[in-house]
């Protein structure tokens, strides 16, 4: 059977140029980064020499990038320690962000460690109500802001420079999720007001359970983790090597492909958009499809009612189709998904993110159109 992976939100394949820098690392550099011998002081070089990599690609200083476990860890570490380093006691977020922002704030104000947690209005396809966001930050109070550049399941994208805009003309502490988009767009941190921006290395065609936190060197924050000096006191815990030479490589790679991949990635999203159009009857999109509104890698298509609609990913996947209902990290759950539920989703209407890479092709596009149009027509309402 054939079989087309478009799930490449929840993560992508490594890409080969960076599995054969992490065998490199992996057969001849086996010291600990923290030793002061030679064989530690050659390994702590590979990580300063990957931090320099990822901080010149953000035009930042190499002291504002530190690397951790993932996209989660970054996040957590932002909200946690941002928060807690200025006693901020309101925080503003929105009721589509992805787990680690919503979850970690939400625990926040139950334990007490924020005393107020405000919702920014959005609309039906995800976009954030700009001037609803200057209204809730019209306080005297110090306020503690978490917009993502990109939703995970939608796609849409929220305007990075007028969000920090607004946060500094009332002094709030800004932290985007950037873990879609790392690697898709330019993040050019001294244009950005963000005082923290994520990534996560496999979402970029990097290894899994690696990733980086920048922040800027305005902000001083204390460590979530401790039991260490590394990462300059920051992240206690001996550092993954092959995971940060390997995330340094995809961002490398991810920096110097970029425009021919968006040019390439938005043509096969446009192209499956039309087609569903025209082969679908009653097939609609969830969020901005626009390039200039949304991340080109993302598509979530919302299906006609049919027969049994809980079962089309499933069916989907029988058919060697790899996609995703939502976020990956919410599979297993019952209760549909938030994202969905926050904008107001038709719940009758089953949705599919489908989502691309430079390794997708036109000819896989084509099998999932015959594909989506057979299990459509299967399951259509009697």
């Amino acid at each position: 059977m054939k079989k087309v992976y478009l799930d490449n939100a929840a993560t992508t394949p490594l890409d080969k140029e960076v599995i054969a820098e992490m065998t490199n690392v992996m057969e001849n550099y086996f010291g600990n980064p923290s030793a002061i011998h030679a064989l530690g002081r050659e390994v702590r070089t590979l990580v300063e020499k990957a931090r320099k990599t990822v901080s010149g690609l953000l035009n930042a200083s190499p002291s504002e990038v530190f690397f951790t476990s993932g996209g989660t860890e970054a996040d957590n570490t932002a909200i946690r320690c941002g928060i807690a380093a200025y006693g901020i006691k309101h925080a503003i977020t929105s009721k589509i962000e992805h787990h680690a922002v919503e979850h970690t704030l939400n625990t926040m104000l139950k334990n007490g460690e924020i005393d107020k947690l405000s919702f920014v209005n959005i609309d039906g396809k995800g976009n954030v109500d700009y001037a609803h966001l200057e209204e809730l930050l019209q306080n005297n109070e110090r306020t503690f802001v978490s917009l993502m550049h990109a939703n995970n399941e939608l796609g849409t994208l929220t305007d990075m420079i007028k969000v920090g805009d607004i946060c500094e003309k009332y002094n709030a502490i800004y932290h985007a999720d950037t873990v879609q988009t790392m690697g898709h767009y330019r993040h050019n941190v001294r244009e950005l007001k963000a005082h923290f921006i994520v990534c996560a290395a496999h979402k970029l065609h990097g290894p899994k359970g690696v990733g980086f936190l920048y922040v800027n060197s305005n902000v001083k924050i204390p460590p979530m983790i401790y039991g260490g000096a590394q990462e300059r006191n920051m992240r206690g815990g001996t550092e993954n090597v092959y995971g940060i030479v390997g995330l340094a490589k995809a961002l490398e790679i991810a920096y110097a492909e970029m425009e021919q991949h968006q040019t390439y990635i938005q043509g096969l999203k446009d192209y499956l958009k039309e087609q569903l159009i025209a082969e679908v009857p009653g097939i609609g999109f969830n969020g901005e499809t626009d390039a200039d509104k949304s991340l080109y890698t993302v598509l979530n298509v919302s299906f006609p009612e049919m027969d049994m609609g809980d079962m089309l990913l499933f069916n989907l996947d029988i058919n060697g189709i790899c996609a995703s209902g939502g976020s990956a990290c919410s599979s297993g759950s019952n209760i549909g998904s938030h994202v969905l539920n926050g904008i107001n989703a038709d719940p009758n209407r089953p949705s599919v993110r489908f989502s691309f890479s430079k390794y997708t092709t036109k000819e896989e596009l084509d099998y999932v159109i015959e594909k989506v149009k057979m299990v459509v027509k299967q399951n259509a309402l009697a």
